[in-house]
């Protein structure tokens, strides 16, 4: 994602103008997969180029969800701890080779005590995940406080040896809340909001869970299990000495701008050589000999295309959610779900690849015919029995793709316009209908009334609805040959 110096704002026009399309398709995504509610935003440089709120903050009440409702956004919590041991390590107040005995005391002689801040932002330290008793994640027990952290460590803390393995630990990083505590002689969630979030103006933002301001907050909802069609609301609870692990709330804007805090470049909260300590590889994740992820002192890192992300998902009791940072690139997507299942991994993940086709054409398109009607007269959302295609215009030109794909990548064809009434998908070698024209039916004011792709038509949604019963009970006539032959209606 390099270029001329114009590159950059020449990116944000092109994102600004396809957040139309990408609101479109978190819409179609979030009612595919039956998720209560989505809160999205998405940065290009220093703006804002989508927020967006689709769905429900709370699926019995019925109450729909804005893009102020406030999640819980679990382990993104870690990011904000390491950011603030970062900060304190520039300031020659604590070093990532401290053990950690030396700013929790109580943990003197024992073999977590002799972990170090190092290890533990990057969960290298051996330490027990969340304690043998940890049933707090279901709301069975509250959250332990400090003395039941640091008695839980001390009974049964060290389940591995140091950076033998990477074991991810909430509890370390209670841990390491403490020592922020110790440091600086004020609550971690002091410490957080005047190092961290008031610099950056994040007025929807804390390290825990705030009654006073229990309205605004989205509700959180159970998963659908074995095909159950009902949610129930799930309450929420401080996490009390976790909350250095998971006890944030914020916004999907709020969290934008966090994310662009940490572009490099920019030292508001860090500086360049902190933001690459906590960026770079720290730990390979495998299971049973295979990579499952990577992460650095406090964030996750991704590929995803040619991008190199970091950042945080977060699991919090109804809440799931992700925000992935490109720090050379300067972009931000924060995608926040209010359901145990919410698919916020996919559509993160989904909107950074359509991001990307909007940026960089997948092949080599020729222009519309200087007669050809506007590009956005050919689109919109069609249907099928097979499913929705949707035609967008993204980055100056027409894709096709079916907004319901797991993935979109692999569904997006390039077309081109051959005139008012015809386009052709771009040749690619595939299995599908590459450099296949592709028929537009239009009506007496212009508008796209159905599409043919690779022979079968597609109707707006609406219209495919209201003919979708009469469809379906149409007779067919059985070949008696056993040849491939398309079936022939009956008379």
């Amino acid at each position: 994602m390099t270029g001329s110096p114009d590159a950059p704002a020449a990116r944000t026009a092109t994102l600004r103008a396809a957040s139309g399309y990408l609101r479109s398709w978190v819409e179609a995504q979030a009612a595919h997969r039956r998720v209560p509610g989505v809160q999205v935003a998405m940065r290009s440089g220093d703006e804002l180029v989508l927020s967006a709120a689709v769905g429900l903050a709370d699926a019995v009440s019925g109450a729909p969800l804005t893009t102020r409702h406030l999640f819980r956004i679990a382990s993104h919590s870690k990011t904000f701890t390491a950011t603030a041991v970062l900060q304190l390590v520039e300031a020659g107040r604590m070093r990532l080779d401290d053990p950690i005995a030396q700013h929790v005391p109580e943990l003197a002689g024992s073999p977590v005590g002799r972990a170090t801040v190092r290890e533990l932002l990057g969960h290298q330290s051996g330490v027990i995940r969340d304690g043998e008793h940890a049933d707090f994640w279901q709301l069975g027990t509250p959250f332990p406080d400090r003395a039941g952290v640091v008695a839980e460590v001390l009974r049964a803390g060290a389940v591995h040896a140091r950076n033998e393995h990477f074991k991810y630990s909430n509890t370390g990083y209670a841990l390491l809340g403490l020592a922020i505590e110790a440091v600086t002689g004020t609550t971690y969630a002091e410490h957080t909001r005047a190092a961290i979030l008031e610099p950056l103006g994040l007025r929807d933002t804390g390290a825990e869970y705030d009654p006073a301001r229990a309205g605004e907050f989205a509700a959180g909802h159970t998963g659908l299990l074995l095909g159950e069609g009902t949610r129930e609301v799930i309450e929420h609870v401080d996490t009390r000495a976790m909350a250095a692990a998971t006890g944030f709330y914020s916004t999907a804007e709020d969290l934008s701008a966090y994310g662009a805090a940490h572009y490099l470049g920019d030292e508001r909260l860090i500086g360049d050589d902190s933001k690459r300590l906590m960026q770079r590889l720290e730990s390979v994740v495998t299971a049973y000999g295979s990579e499952i992820g990577r992460y650095g002192l406090g964030l996750e890192l991704m590929t995803v295309g040619e991008r190199q992300l970091v950042g945080h998902s977060g699991g919090y009791p109804g809440h799931i959610t992700l925000t992935l940072v490109d720090p050379v690139g300067r972009l931000v997507v924060s995608v926040l779900t209010n359901a145990i299942d919410g698919p916020a991994h996919e559509l993160a993940v989904g909107l950074v690849r359509l991001v990307d086709v909007a940026l960089s054409p997948r092949t080599e398109v020729p222009p519309p015919p200087a007669d050809a009607p506007p590009l956005a007269s050919f689109t919109g959302r069609f249907a099928g029995l097979w499913g929705l295609l949707d035609v967008a215009e993204l980055g100056g030109r027409l894709v096709l793709l079916r907004p319901t794909a797991p993935d979109p990548l692999p569904t997006v064809e390039e077309l081109q316009v051959l005139d008012a009434s015809t386009l052709r998908v771009a040749a690619q070698p595939g299995f599908g209908a590459s450099g296949e024209r592709v028929p537009v039916e239009r009506d007496a004011a212009g508008r796209v009334t159905a599409i043919r792709l690779a022979g079968v038509t597609s109707r707006p949604v609406e219209e495919f609805l209201r003919r979708r019963s009469a469809m379906t009970r149409v007779g067919w006539a059985q070949s008696p040959s056993p040849s491939m032959s398309p079936p022939i209606p009956s008379p």
